[in-house]
């Protein structure tokens, strides 16, 4: 025990582990999918190894190696073409490769951000709650708003509607005493004529 005890006092002591390197930044949305793609090309090409191919043809191969050969090679080289072209035009189709860039920048720029990322707190109600009052009280701010201008609306409509009324009846006692006049004129021209023949049948 005593010569275990000096063997650990002997030992010498633990350096303290250096700093660690900085982690590698983590590559970018387009490079994984590239390299998915080498990676599903690269297992279908293992899938179909020349071996493989080899036995499906066995007669001829046993007859035309060479020639079976470069018959394979053509074929993994026009499925690799062909899977390519298709993968491209849906990247092309579905603006691909800009929309994995911008969801690397988007994250870029929120791991830059130094307030604390949002997390669920484990109570379904606060976290709805907090989700939901903003949104509410900037829609209720919204038809506050909304409800003041139709007011003001409505407020001009009124007085439009009174300022009609107005003339309506201006209108309306215009036309009114106009048809007085007319109507005393015309009792007028009666007497008028009912004089002259009353008197041309008293000189007569």
């Amino acid at each position: 025990m005593a010569d275990k005890m000096e063997a650990e006092e002997r030992a010498p002591p633990c350096e303290d582990a250096g700093p660690s390197e900085p982690a590698s930044p983590r590559p970018g949305r387009l490079l994984i999918f590239k390299t998915l793609v080498d990676k599903f090309l690269e297992g279908l090409v293992e899938a179909g190894s020349y071996q493989r191919f080899a036995r499906c043809y066995r007669k001829f191969y046993k007859t035309q190696p060479e020639i079976t050969r470069s018959i394979y090679d053509q074929f993994v080289t026009q499925l690799h073409a062909s899977i390519n072209a298709e993968i491209q035009e849906i990247k092309d189709e579905g603006n691909l490769e800009a929309l994995l860039d911008s969801l690397d920048k988007l994250e870029s720029e929120a791991g830059n951000k130094p307030e604390p990322q949002w997390r669920p707190s484990g109570i379904p109600e606060e976290d709805l709650c907090s989700h939901l009052v903003p949104y509410l009280l900037q829609q209720r701010e919204y038809l506050r708003r909304l409800l003041k201008e139709k007011q003001q609306e409505n407020a001009g409509l009124a007085q439009s509607v009174l300022a009609g009324r107005e003339k309506i009846e201006e209108m309306r006692r215009e036309i009114e005493a106009r048809r007085k006049a007319w109507q005393n004129l015309s009792q007028a021209q009666r007497e008028l004529i009912l004089s002259f023949q009353g008197s041309k049948e008293a000189m007569i």
